[in-house]
């Protein structure tokens, strides 16, 4: 009778016993998701063999058939908690009190966090791929704007599309063949113009910056605008004006300019070319001159020193004044080929290298013609009447490289004229 009072009704031959716990009083408190193999073991739901004891137990002594499906059902148990199969290790992904308290988890397994690269690595890594950088042999270009990454106002990583730009856009703001235009002008008239300017930016210790957008202010006013002799003058010292007013921290007064000029103009009608300048100009003064392109290739002639810098300005000016290389050559190559005449002057080796050829986009052959032009108006410099850019360049200041004797390769053989 005994039995029969704890052993429970049987539906389909399976035993429920009493003492089996509710599944919802064992869960635990809603954490952060972990999933740790000791915690399994504890949200298990264990208590199947632990009722199966208690009812073996109740029953000892009474009911064999009860001991018996007892004794099948625990078999039954331990197979399939035998082939359970083992919970594998995880990674944690939280780190609640319970991770740290137990500590699970190692440095090593816990660290993801990988080696994060700067955004000036990465623009310049995209920089080098697009130029083709990546496929080509590590000795042949150098890197000239590794050193400035950390320089912010070497943008390193925006300098190599600027330049592009500035060749993309040189076409726009270069003066075309205008002398034809021209009744009462001729390019002696101007070179004599250019002349005197120089002498006045040194006067004033202007920027070289200021030099060169005057000229190219100068040419493109002539090539739209016809002027008298008499005021070629004036269209010079106001170009000037407009380019100081653009380049200089502090630009020279009107008045400077009036009594440099030896009162030659009033004040109102230099500030009437002014505005007749900036008119026929549509206020277009953002150019690349060729004094964008003289910094920039000066940097890649690597191991250039002072001497190289004076000169390749010296070769520059001299293109400058003259009036055919102006019109017959854009100011990159002009630049350009001021650099790789100083190199044949200075006997540097090689005269063009695989850096200067990348960054300029020339090769020797594109700028032999217009280097052995200037190379001609450096052998003729002495003798000149024109002496201005001379006089400057000879000075210990300036490295006096205009004494220096220039490139023999690159001369003109038994007396050859260009």
């Amino acid at each position: 009778m005994a039995s029969e009072a704890i052993v429970p009704q049987q539906k389909n031959n399976e035993v429920k016993p009493k003492n089996i716990i509710a599944d919802g009083r064992n869960r635990r408190v809603l954490q952060d998701i972990g999933n740790f193999v000791k915690e399994r073991g504890a949200q298990g739901k264990k208590p199947i063999t632990k009722g199966v004891a208690n009812v073996a137990q109740s029953v000892k002594g009474g009911g064999g058939a009860v001991t018996k499906e007892v004794a099948t059902q625990r078999k039954v148990v331990d197979k399939v908690d035998k082939d359970k199969p083992k919970p594998e290790t995880l990674i944690v992904m939280s780190s609640d009190e319970k991770t740290r308290k137990t500590g699970h988890v190692s440095r090593r397994e816990g660290s993801s966090r990988k080696e994060v690269k700067t955004l000036t690595s990465i623009l310049s890594a995209r920089r080098k791929a697009a130029c083709g950088l990546t496929n080509k042999p590590k000795d042949s270009i150098e890197d000239i704007d590794g050193a400035d990454v950390g320089n912010e106002l070497a943008v390193a990583e925006y300098v190599d599309d600027i330049y592009k730009f500035y060749k993309f856009s040189e076409d726009e703001g270069q003066a075309r063949d205008y002398m034809d235009l021209q009744p009462d002008i001729n390019a002696k008239m101007r070179s004599i113009l250019v002349d005197w300017l120089i002498e006045v930016h040194c006067k004033f210790d202007l920027m070289p910056e200021t030099l060169y957008l005057t000229m190219n202010i100068v040419d493109r006013f002539l090539s739209v605008k016809v002027v008298p002799r008499k005021e070629l003058q004036l269209v010079g010292i106001s170009a000037m004006l407009i380019a100081c007013k653009y380049e200089e921290i502090w630009a020279p007064k009107v008045n400077d300019f009036v009594f440099i000029s030896d009162n030659a103009y009033a004040r109102e009608q230099v500030l009437v070319m002014e505005k007749a300048i900036l008119d026929k100009l549509e206020w277009y003064l953002t150019v690349p001159t060729a004094y964008v392109f003289l910094v920039r290739f000066i940097k890649a002639s690597i191991l250039s020193d002072d001497k190289m810098e004076d000169l390749v300005f010296f070769l520059a000016e001299l293109g400058l004044m003259q009036y055919p290389t102006v019109v017959l050559y854009c100011p990159s190559m002009l630049a350009a080929a001021a650099v790789y005449a100083a190199r044949c002057t200075l006997d540097k080796s090689p005269h063009w290298s695989e850096t200067l050829k990348h960054h300029t986009g020339y090769t020797e052959d594109q700028l032999t013609n217009c280097a052995k032009l200037l190379v001609k108006f450096h052998s003729t410099a002495a003798e000149s009447k024109l002496k201005a850019i001379h006089r400057k360049f000879s000075s210990p200041d300036r490295s006096a490289v205009a004494l220096l004797s220039p490139a023999k390769s690159l001369l003109p053989n038994h007396g050859e004229l260009f």
